[in-house]
């Protein structure tokens, strides 16, 4: 794994799941301050400076974290499973959101709808070569095709993050179809 992935899966399960881990405090809106970020990057044996995080999150490829204005916190803009208040307005959606998962999960939520798991809410993308891109990390991928217009209209709230994931508490499945040939999307 090079340094750089390390330092961002490091981030992630410190900034997202537990900044105990690594003696972080986040605060209600889950920022940490950089240089204890730092510090604790190096008890890990994770040679990390300054310039080299500033780099890490303007190449992540997800977007993942963000600095503040003044340069001296940091935070995952998503995908905590602690308790964060992001800060996020309620937006109207497009009419259709995309999710991308594994095939294998498709008859249980075809069933049950999207839930968000051991996150705070589910993850939806703006186009379907990016949901494709999500669903391969969990096995052969499918794209579900969200009606986010008919949802918002039902009165479920969505946020969107400053990387554009799209966030709702749940998908019932009455709002979920299949996109029909999912092998045809081009990634990116």
């Amino acid at each position: 794994m090079t340094n750089d992935k390390k330092i961002s899966k490091q981030m992630s399960f410190w900034l997202r799941h537990c900044p105990e881990d690594a003696g972080l405090k986040l605060s209600e809106a889950g920022w940490t301050d950089v240089t204890a970020l730092l510090s604790a990057l190096g008890e890990k044996g994770i040679a990390c400076d300054l310039k080299r995080l500033v780099e890490v999150v303007a190449r992540n490829d997800k977007k993942r974290f963000e600095f503040s204005d003044d340069g001296q916190s940091i935070r995952a803009r998503q995908g905590h499973s602690i308790e964060v208040d992001l800060g996020l307005l309620p937006m109207v959606p497009p009419d259709f959101l995309f999710h991308g998962t594994a095939e294998r999960y498709l008859n249980s939520i075809m069933q049950d709808g999207l839930k968000p798991m051991n996150r705070h809410h589910v993850h939806l993308s703006g186009d379907p070569a990016t949901a494709k891109m999500v669903g391969k990390r969990h096995g052969k991928p499918i794209v579900l095709n969200v009606a986010a217009g008919k949802m918002a209209r039902n009165r479920h709230k969505f946020y969107c993050t400053a990387n554009g994931v799209w966030l709702v508490d749940t998908v019932p499945p009455q709002f979920l179809s299949l996109v029909a040939d999912t092998a045809s999307i081009l990634i990116k």
